[in-house]
């Protein structure tokens, strides 16, 4: 933990550096507040400093300065520092200053915030009860406060769970049952909201629009979304739900899903659904934030194809031919030139890439001809805007970011998508832009400060980021859905004009804009929902699992009787000062699964073993080791003489 002192000391540095105007640039050292992952990408900003000016990373303990470097292009780069410590390190800019403290350990970012990620979704509910929920009086009518269906919070929530399934077990007092993983009983709470909910069309709130196609009745509330949260839950039943969800509950909700999927147009890309009176997106629109983002369908038809596999009467084809089908439309008709289908749909924007990742991660052999090669195009899209000091992806040559609105669902959710590209295109710079994105979040941005505002509300519930000494200067509390308390919310990022390189253009506008120096809106769980994206998909690529025999050496063939030593290395190291625990799943062929538990080596080595018996009934078969679900983690295969 940082010290009190220090808490205070960089308090009063928060007052000052946040008080800077957007002609006042922030010319200290600006660091990822909270820390870097070992092995990982690490920078830092300090905007002015000349190329070659020497900085220095020094440990706040010793005094010792342990590594040096040079800046360039505003930043310095520090990635090959990889110490085995929870000392914290501060960077020194010859002539700049020093920055906050920060750490740099083991999987740091997935410690700081893997549980409150689903904390916010937690507190967001607009009921705690999902079948009676009075939707006239939750802003938007949806199951989290201030939206509507359209936040496919069930479908993230099982993304996230099967990127990393035994950190979950840590935390179970919060929901249903105190043997279940709360972010299972979330999913769950989400799939009965969709279920009782699946034909409700209501009289909500006031919101920034109606829906339908043009010419058609207006829909009051976005119902047909309901079933994107409830495909999700119907293919992870046969994945990792049989224990929580009773085989009747799942057939009404797999029977839903049948009976409304081409009533409700989930076959297809849908196009100008909404009609938006906001003021930044008036008219209708052919993508945007509120129900209808590109991708969606390839996601929603995928799903149910995983589903209808594993039931004997069930039609995969059926639903493999829809996603192929919204694939292709994404494959011909994505145009990065088109903000509506890029930035201009802010929040939805990070589903698009994300879809075509997950084709090729559960069924590459069945995604449309070209779907890695239009992946790789966006990814080369994306470089090119990143091509500035921040690595921000900005709008164009001439600007940033948009001058009057956030963009939460740019950088917070950004990162998840290189992510997922980094390792199905096998490109580490990627990656390493991806962890930019994270660092954008955490302070490494104009304003020096983390996306989300640290009030004292959020700190008396542990809802804010360990470590943070400076939080977003503003936020929103008490808008619609009276979010402001709620742990882990993002509230602002920086407009157009406090990018220095706009040279002070500070334009602003809308009826959310709280100051002239940090816009500030209310916090909204599809900003938040591509921040989680961004921590799932942060595991791919990273897992590593292997088996061994009593010699330590990696086997590909056993015996009956061997006793073999399952070694893995995933983010499960959530406590320095104690071993963790985690556990793996054996694959049979014959279909029989067993879990095996595992423990860390020792306090925060991050490394985690459990042993495996070959025994008789597994001769001549093939066994698999395997951590995660739906392309998320490792496997490592073992073929039984």
């Amino acid at each position: 933990m940082k010290s009190n002192l220090k808490r205070v000391l960089f308090s009063m540095l928060c007052i000052c550096t946040l008080s800077v105007s957007a002609q006042n640039t922030i010319t200290t050292p600006l660091v990822n507040q909270a820390g870097y992952n070992l092995n990982e990408s690490k920078r830092f900003v300090c905007y002015g400093a000349t190329d070659g000016t020497p900085f220095y990373v020094i440990n706040t303990r010793t005094g010792k300065t342990e590594y040096t470097g040079e800046m360039i292009f505003n930043q310095g780069w520090f990635t090959d520092f990889n110490p085995r410590t929870t000392d914290e390190f501060v960077i020194e800019v010859k002539g700049k200053g020093r920055s906050v403290p920060f750490w740099i350990a083991d999987h740091l970012m997935e410690k700081e915030s893997s549980k409150l990620a689903y904390d916010f979704f937690i507190d967001v509910r607009g009921s705690e009860d999902p079948v009676h929920s009075d939707e006239a009086h939750v802003y938007g009518g949806g199951p989290s406060r201030d939206q509507g269906a359209f936040g496919l919070e069930a479908l993230f929530e099982v993304l996230y769970y099967s990127s990393n399934p035994a950190l979950f077990d840590n935390w179970t007092e919060e929901l249903g049952s105190k043997k279940t993983p709360d972010l299972i009983d979330l999913m769950l709470w989400h799939a009965e909201f969709a279920y009782n909910h699946l034909h409700f069309n209501g009289p909500i709130l006031t919101r920034h629009g109606t829906l339908g196609y043009p010419g058609q009745p207006r829909m009051i509330y976005d119902y047909w979304n309901t079933l994107d949260h409830l495909a999700p839950i119907c293919a992870a039943y046969h994945t990792f739900l049989k224990p929580y969800l009773s085989k009747e509950k799942y057939e009404a909700y797999r029977k839903a899903c049948l009976d409304n999927w081409e009533k409700y147009d989930r076959h297809k890309v849908v196009r100008y659904w909404t009609y938006s009176v906001k003021w930044v997106d008036r008219g209708f629109q052919e993508f945007n934030e509120m129900g209808n983002a590109f991708g969606q369908s390839v996601f929603s038809n995928l799903f149910m194809y995983l589903c209808e596999k594993n039931e004997p009467n069930g039609n995969p084809e059926k639903f493999l031919k829809y996603a192929q089908e919204s694939a292709q439309d994404i494959i011909d008709n994505w145009d990065f030139n088109n903000p509506r289908h890029t930035w201009w749909i802010r929040n939805a924007e990070h589903i698009t890439p994300q879809a075509l990742e997950f084709f090729l991660m559960v069924a590459p052999d069945k995604a449309p001809k070209g779907t890695r090669e239009k992946l790789a195009a966006w990814a080369n899209y994306i470089k090119q805007h990143c091509n500035n000091s921040w690595q921000y992806r900005s709008h164009s040559e001439t600007e940033m970011a948009h001058p009057a609105t956030k963009e939460l669902g740019g950088a917070p959710a950004l990162g998840g998508s290189l992510f997922a590209a980094a390792k199905l295109l096998n490109d580490s710079t990627l990656r390493s832009l991806g962890w930019s994105q994270v660092d954008f979040v955490f302070g490494v941005n104009p304003i020096g400060a983390h996306l989300g505002n640290k009030s004292e509300e959020r700190l008396a519930k542990n809802g804010y980021w360990e470590g943070v000494e400076n939080g977003w200067p503003d936020s929103h509390p008490n808008g619609y859905g009276k979010l402001g308390s709620c742990r882990g919310t993002l509230d602002g990022t920086p407009l157009n004009g406090q990018f220095p390189e706009m040279k002070g253009d500070s334009r602003q506008g809308g009826k959310d804009n709280i100051t002239g120096n940090c816009y500030a809106t209310e916090g909204w769980a599809i900003s938040n929902r591509g921040w989680m994206a961004t921590i799932t998909f942060m595991t791919l690529g990273d897992t590593q699992l292997s088996v061994t025999d009593d010699k330590g050496s990696l086997i590909t063939e056993a015996k009956t009787g061997d006793k073999l030593t399952i070694s893995l290395k995933a983010a499960l190291n959530i406590n320095w000062d104690k071993k963790d625990k985690g556990w793996i799943e054996v694959y049979c062929d014959d279909g029989n699964i067993q879990r095996v538990a595992l423990e860390e080596t020792g306090n925060n080595t991050g490394i985690f073993e459990g042993r495996y018996a070959i025994k008789k009934e597994d001769i001549g078969k093939t066994l698999t080791f395997k951590y995660g679900y739906y392309g998320f983690g490792a496997e490592y295969k073992v073929h039984v003489k």
